[in-house]
């Protein structure tokens, strides 16, 4: 697939049962060769259907973006950013996009429509946690709105050496403390 014919056929939809392969296999690629994911372990199949499980019974979507075969060439979902109950109409988000289709636009797609879900939920903020070193990434997400909110320095491990996490934020709505 070309850059130039990365919408040709490429469909949006929310992830089904038949995907949790495809997103599987992009899930697994960023754990074994990336610091998109700072997990060390692959996973199956099974395990994404469950995860995508429950993502679906916390409310929150999982949509791929899928070849006219069917292919998942990127996924992406938002959940909870933290666990209590102030952070409620905060999301964080994450997109991934299969290994040779990156660099089409696919990234930026996937990002445009979870930022829309969220809106259409009613979902007043949105983090992005990003590895520091991932320019593209970063770029994309300003492009995108989001704002700079601080880096958190060796934060994580991962292939050997400490790795920064550059958080950015968007507010997707104006609303007031009153309106919540």
């Amino acid at each position: 697939m070309t850059a130039a014919g990365a919408d040709k056929g490429v469909a949006l939809r929310a992830a089904q049962a038949a995907d949790a392969a495809g997103i599987a296999a992009i899930y697994n690629d960023a754990v074994r060769h990336s610091t998109a994911i700072w997990n060390d372990a692959v996973v199956d199949a099974e395990n994404r259907l469950a995860w995508l499980a429950a993502r679906g019974e916390g409310g929150f979507p999982v949509l791929v973006l899928a070849d006219a075969e069917g292919a998942v060439l990127a996924y992406g979902s938002f959940g909870p950013w933290r666990n209590f109950d102030g952070y409620r109409h905060t999301v964080e988000h994450s997109v991934y996009v299969r290994q040779d289709c990156r660099g089409m636009g696919l990234g930026r797609r996937m990002l445009a429509a979870l930022i829309d879900a969220a809106r259409a939920q009613g979902r007043h903020v949105m983090v992005a946690a990003i590895d520091a070193s991932n320019e593209a990434s970063i770029a994309l997400h300003r492009q995108l709105g989001f704002e700079d909110a601080g880096v958190v320095r060796q934060a994580g491990f991962k292939f050997g050496r400490w790795l920064d996490l550059q958080c950015m934020s968007l507010q997707l709505d104006e609303r007031g403390v009153a309106e919540r």
